[in-house]
């Protein structure tokens, strides 16, 4: 039972894997092409995915939109680099005990860490054990050594970042990355907080994507889920 209930919610949060025909990974492939189009005059080669604050659905967005860029046969690296609260090893189903941090105090490399996910196309890179000073790490020179490892042997590398109000790691990270993109849930996400997050990316002189919103209710329908971009 408890084998069939973690099928169950895997398939529920990789649906763009395990239903493509439906019409929420139809809405990852639209975000697909929007965020492709945000970066026209530039090659979209590394992002984080953020939200400003936990419960939104960051984790779930960051699995699915590496999931639609692997789809289209580009060759993607998901990166879990909440170093503080973990979840992309229990979503691919990957070993924790290397990963991120791991690599960040030069302990394993980066063939080491970055598993195969089961989708092809789609290496995972988990947390590995919870280090004392993610921060820290985060803005390391290891970490802009592996941003430019990972562009050598990948055609796209995603960050799941922490929320932005809650530490200032996905601010450092956006530093790095050509884009960041923003998750807020309909009817949980405060406006304030989204702009308070808006303008603490813009701070850190992010290139902002986009925003997703996630579970807005479309009403006389049968489908209770809408993602999409807005600039």
């Amino acid at each position: 039972m408890a084998r069939k209930k973690n099928l169950l919610m895997k398939a529920r949060t990789l649906i763009t894997n395990f239903n493509p025909k439906s019409p929420i990974s139809e809405q990852y492939r639209t975000i697909r092409t929007n965020l492709q189009f945000a970066s026209v005059d530039r090659d979209l080669r590394t992002m984080i995915v953020t939200s400003p604050g936990p419960g939104e659905g960051k984790s779930m967005t960051a699995a699915n939109i590496a999931t639609v860029f692997a789809q289209q046969g580009k060759k993607v690296l998901l990166i879990d680099a909440d170093l503080r609260k973990p979840t992309m090893h229990y979503t691919f189903r990957v070993d924790n005990s290397k990963g991120l941090s791991n690599y960040l105090v030069g302990s394993d490399a980066l063939f080491e860490t970055a598993a195969a996910s089961g989708i092809e196309n789609l290496h995972v890179m988990p947390c590995g054990p919870i280090p004392p000073n993610p921060a820290e790490l985060l803005g390391s020179k290891a970490m802009n050594g592996l941003i430019e490892e990972a562009q050598q042997e990948y055609d796209l590398v995603i960050f799941d970042t922490p929320p932005v109000l809650a530490v200032t790691d996905s601010q450092i990270l956006a530093n790095m990355c050509d884009g960041a993109l923003l998750v807020v849930r309909s009817k949980q996400t405060e406006n304030d907080s989204a702009q308070k997050a808006k303008e603490l990316l813009e701070n850190a002189h992010a290139k902002i994507l986009g925003v997703v919103l996630n579970g807005k209710q479309i009403k006389k329908s049968n489908y209770y889920y809408y993602y999409g971009t807005n600039a």
